[in-house]
């Protein structure tokens, strides 16, 4: 139970955090930072979602990690780990070519690991695994 309360405390405290950053800079809003900030959004949903379904299962008894789960996240990061190796060549390639402040690049390239871990996540879990 505590494990899943600190997802849910973790995930709320990054949500009040990002929204206080974000609504008291006084500098005019980029489009990279609304687009960092949905980012920011979907992978709190992301948190929230998996602490929920952990809370759930605790509640019923059930182990939160089992051999499957934990299958489940070794093949994930796997797969996201390659994917991501190719989102970094991409966000080198693309400042070569397009005017981009080190910060905002090495922000887009951590978003973009998280939200292709969670869509990872999403597709093997619902997609399952098939028998190696």
């Amino acid at each position: 139970m505590k494990k899943s309360l600190f997802v849910l405390l973790v995930a709320t405290l990054v949500l009040v955090s990002t929204a206080i950053w974000f609504f008291s800079s006084g500098t005019v809003v980029k489009s990279i930072d609304l687009l960092h900030f949905g980012v920011i959004l979907l992978v709190v949903a992301f948190a929230l979602f998996l602490g929920y379904k952990r809370w759930t299962s605790e509640k019923r008894g059930e182990p939160t990690e089992d051999e499957l789960s934990k299958k489940v996240l070794q093949k994930t990061a796997a797969i996201s780990y390659y994917i991501s190796l190719y989102l970094w060549v991409f966000l080198l390639w693309l400042k070569e070519r397009i005017e981009f402040d080190s910060d905002e690049l090495l922000g887009t390239g951590i978003l973009g690991m998280a939200l292709i871990f969670g869509i990872s996540w999403l597709i093997i879990h619902f997609k399952g695994l098939a028998n190696d």
